[in-house]
């Protein structure tokens, strides 16, 4: 399929009509319209409804617009990573979560980089379910998490051990959710443990899914919450937040996952350096 096609597709939808797509794309309405016909044509089902507000998506375009997503971004990846050969011998794309950047994988970034100048690194955020499917269709070499599926092809490879610990902006808080309490999503385990440890609690004000945006609320704010102790350590005592006594702690595990048949020539340095980083963060824990 055309690429161009796809991109038209996503312009309409974006902008919501024929007309201000064409203005985005800088080409002709009959040229986004003929564009969209040919889609269509390819497809054997309609796409768009037209009407007096603009475009509505038909059942089988909204199922074509993730498809279409993924295939822009396949395509530009593609390119980008041919443009590169020639100053490169290989490339290596490493997804995380964003606390396992944060105080662990942006740490290594530079020294990687120093030592295998020979290699580009992408670097991408996203959550578990992401990494799993970047990893299974490929577009992920190495994937950084907390709860990996196990998948055949892939290899999951044990890091370290994690301590949620409660930490809060309030040098006596309580050992148990209060009401500036923000529940962050750490897993289904977390979450088991976590009502098993607080069999009264009935939610939080505030819920995030992601660690780093919970800690910055409580910072900011005030609060409480379960953090990694590597994230909270350079806010403890003295500073903003203390651990909080008597409150029960959450092992957390990071795990490392790739395919088993990875170029090692290539991402055997990244596997290298993250166990290296992983080793040191051990001895701290």
């Amino acid at each position: 399929m055309d690429t161009e096609l796809a991109r038209t597709f996503l312009a309409v939808v974006t902008a919501g009509n024929f007309v201000s797509a064409a203005e985005r794309l800088h080409v002709t309405q009959s040229t986004v319209s003929a564009r969209i016909q040919g889609l269509e044509a390819v497809l054997g089902r309609k796409l768009f409804v037209r009407n007096k507000g603009g475009t509505v998506l038909t059942a089988a375009g909204r199922h074509f617009q993730k498809h279409a997503s993924t295939l822009v971004r396949t395509v530009e990846q593609a390119r980008h990573d041919v443009g590169m050969a020639d100053r490169f011998r290989g490339s290596v794309t490493v997804g995380a979560r964003f606390g396992l950047w944060e105080q662990f994988l942006l740490i290594l970034l530079p020294d990687l980089l120093r030592a295998v100048p020979a290699i580009s690194v992408r670097a991408e955020i996203g959550l578990e379910a992401e990494l799993m499917q970047g990893l299974i269709e490929g577009r992920v070499d190495v994937g950084v998490m907390y709860t990996p599926e196990s998948r055949p092809g892939l290899k999951v490879e044990h890091l370290f051990d994690e301590r949620l610990v409660l930490a809060s902006t309030e040098r006596k808080g309580k050992a148990e959710p209060g009401p500036g309490y923000v529940y962050v999503d750490w897993g289904p385990e977390f979450f088991a443990k976590h009502s098993a440890s607080f069999p009264e609690f009935q939610g939080a004000p505030l819920a995030a899914n992601i660690g780093w945006l919970g800690l910055q609320h409580v910072l900011q704010n005030g609060g409480a919450g379960y953090f990694p102790h590597r994230l909270v350590r350079p806010h403890l005592p003295g500073r903003i937040l203390s651990i909080v006594a008597g409150a029960p702690e959450f092992p957390l595990s990071a795990y490392m996952v790739y395919p088993s048949d990875s170029d090692m020539d290539v991402v055997g340095h990244v596997l290298a350096a993250i166990r290296r980083a992983a080793s040191g963060e051990r001895k701290r824990i």
